[in-house]
């Protein structure tokens, strides 16, 4: 009786000391995660700092930046039409009469120059300044979407790494019990269907470490794909309250006249009534001179001056064809404007909710964190008395790493969420995050092309 007296006493000893250690040891490795997740002086980077990276190095946005450069050539283009042409030529000719054989040569030069079109190339250097204005909100959305892409795969990292942390204090907790499910099967005070299910658990913990461990590398890669650069220790993100709106109201209002789409409809909508003006300005006379200057055989030179005056009567139709279509995209470009106004609106809404309710939700999940250490605590303290099983033990353990996962993923979701407010807003670029970059001007570009008269190369030399 006495043997089987130490024997219990024995195994609630070792029970008491496997518990002990288990704190401990999740303390240990708590602490361990933040030293190795924590920042650090040297190498530690916020998300800030993500967001500059990738304004810096991002090749879609790059993309971007050489495709308005392009545009701006549109209006050197549409200038060419103010600027005269010259042409020179060169003629030789061989006839060949009854056998006898003619040569004669010219040379000649030619300049020609457009005096009025219908006020067709101002227009069209109008509607080309409005498509670069265009363009360059449509540069300013991509940054904006660049910068939202830097802060969701940063978030999602955090995220994925917290996680992985709590899978090993996980594995950590369920080793110790397996250990103590084992201790007292020896002595009989266990069946083996408690090691079993100790067993079982940990083996699917095991699994899940697994697949955070993959999901956080494949969060990293995707990482680098925005941001040009690995990941360092990353910091913990704190909303950005001081720079999202008042309240939804001004959101909406700030969205539906400042963001970059909306900003872009509207140029686009004067680039397509210029164009209107521009194909109306084909039934309107046009005059042209041209001056060609020319010498033959025996030094023969001859000049001559020459003024057109071109009266459209009848083009067989397509000059007015053109007007219809012009002013049929001119109301395209209208609607698109209300369609663009409707889709900030809606994004601003959908991104405020959210994240009111992640906001909601991290404190709804801390509560449960709270409320199920508690009962882990409460539970393994029954089983050390008989009134609990190791099953028990299990899913107490289960509740608390659900709770912390979901924290991780509601801190997350709230990060994206208010910098998509900003984002839906058009708030969220370089000068208002002061990122301490560089800021990229399209207009230095458009001042040294809009006005060239000539060259093959490119601003910076290509």
């Amino acid at each position: 009786m006495f043997a089987r007296f130490f024997l219990v006493l024995n195994a609630c000893m070792l029970e008491y000391v496997l518990v002990s250690l288990v704190r401990k040891s999740l303390a240990c490795a708590a602490l361990l995660s933040i030293v190795a997740f924590a920042p650090q002086t040297a190498s530690a980077e916020t998300i800030y700092q993500a967001m500059a990276r990738a304004y810096e190095n991002n090749p879609d946005l790059n993309a971007a930046r050489a495709g308005l450069r392009a545009t701006d050539e549109g209006v050197a283009i549409a200038k060419s039409g103010y600027r005269p042409t010259i042409s020179a030529e060169a003629v030789t000719t061989s006839t060949n009469t009854e056998g006898f054989t003619t040569n004669s040569a010219s040379i000649g030069a030619t300049i020609s120059q457009t005096l009025f079109d219908g006020f067709q190339t101002r227009n069209n250097v109008r509607a080309a300044e409005a498509q670069v204005f265009a363009g360059r909100e449509n540069l300013r959305g991509t940054e904006i979407d660049t910068l939202l892409a830097a802060v969701q795969a940063y978030a999602n990292l955090n995220r994925d790494k917290q996680i992985v942390v709590y899978r090993q204090q996980n594995i950590a907790f369920l080793q110790e019990q397996l250990s103590a499910a084992r201790a007292r099967f020896d002595v009989g005070e266990s069946t083996r269907t408690d090691v079993s299910q100790a067993e079982a658990e940990l083996a699917g913990a095991r699994a899940s470490l697994a697949a955070a461990v993959a999901q956080a590398k494949s969060s990293a890669a995707v990482y680098v794909q925005i941001v040009g650069s690995a990941p360092k220790n990353l910091k913990p993100v704190a909303l950005p309250r001081k720079l999202l709106p008042a309240s939804l109201d001004s959101a909406v209002v700030e969205g539906t006249t400042e963001h970059p789409t909306v900003l872009a409809a509207l140029y686009g909508v004067d680039a397509a009534g210029f164009s209107v003006k521009s194909q109306e300005g084909s039934f309107l006379p046009g005059v042209r001179l041209s001056g060609t200057v020319s010498e033959g055989d025996g030094g023969v030179s001859t000049a001559q001056v020459q003024a057109r005056v071109t009266i459209p009567i009848y083009q067989g139709g397509a000059a007015s064809a053109r007007v219809r279509q012009a002013k049929e995209q001119l109301g395209q470009q209208r609607i698109l404007v209300d369609s663009a106004r409707r889709a900030v609106e809606q994004s601003v809404v959908s991104s405020w909710t959210q994240m009111e309710a992640a906001e909601a939700t991290i404190q709804a999940n801390r509560a449960q964190l709270s409320a199920a250490n508690l009962a882990l605590n409460g539970v393994v303290e029954e089983r050390r008395v008989g009134q609990r099983t190791t099953l028990d033990v299990l899913n107490a353990q289960q509740s608390v790493l659900n709770a912390k996962e979901a924290i991780s993923n509601s801190e997350r979701n709230a990060i994206v969420a208010s910098f998509s407010v900003l984002a839906s807003t058009g708030k969220l670029t370089v000068e208002r995050l002061a990122l301490g970059v560089t800021n990229y001007r399209p207009e230095v570009h458009y001042e040294s092309t809009k006005d060239r008269w000539y060259g093959l190369r490119t601003v910076d030399g290509r």
